[in-house]
């Protein structure tokens, strides 16, 4: 008699897997479930896919023509103010006036400045991670570990997120009051 190791029940056909028993990198409100295709889906044809291939290429390079040109015209910081950006291999954090942006490896998450409670940093004794933690008004904490290039960068950043969060972070509270 054959048995068979691990678990036999199965999705319902029709039913979106869901969750992190079907998915372990399922992370709620993070990340949008993965659903299956229909089986009686068709196929696209080869000729409609490179066309719109194309169409999305001359509208990146229009795109890209476009912000050289404002990057060109800008001086300094310009009217967007100071931006912190941080990375590894695997990981980045951008902070700037429309929030905090966090990413490791394929999973990221956005906060925008009235989402977050609080924003803490953390060198280390030894080695060279920088961390990087999002505190939400909610009692959630999200850390980003970024490795730097030498122990040096951290004031560097220290600085840069300091200069972010005095420019957005505070104008926020203050409205709140």
């Amino acid at each position: 008699m054959e048995q068979r190791i691990g678990s036999s029940s199965q999705p319902l056909k029709g039913e979106p897997v869901k969750g992190a028993g079907f998915d372990p990198a399922f992370i709620p409100g993070l990340t949008s479930p993965v659903t299956e295709a229909p089986e009686d889906a068709k196929p696209e044809v080869e000729d409609e896919v490179d066309d719109e291939a194309e169409a999305l290429d001359a509208e990146a390079d229009e795109a890209e023509a476009a912000d050289e040109a404002d990057d060109d015209s800008e001086e300094g910081d310009g009217p967007e103010g100071p931006v912190f950006e941080a990375s590894d291999r695997r990981a980045r954090i951008v902070a700037d006036r429309d929030g905090v942006r966090l990413a490791l490896d394929d999973q990221a998450c956005e906060f925008r400045w009235d989402e977050i409670g609080a924003v803490e940093t953390e060198s280390p004794r030894f080695g060279k991670r920088f961390t990087i933690t999002v505190h939400t008004p909610d009692r959630r904490w999200y850390p980003i570990e970024i490795e730097a290039t030498a122990r040096a960068r951290f004031s560097e950043w220290e600085k840069e997120l300091d200069a972010v969060l005095d420019a957005y972070f505070e104008e926020d509270a203050e409205d709140a009051d």
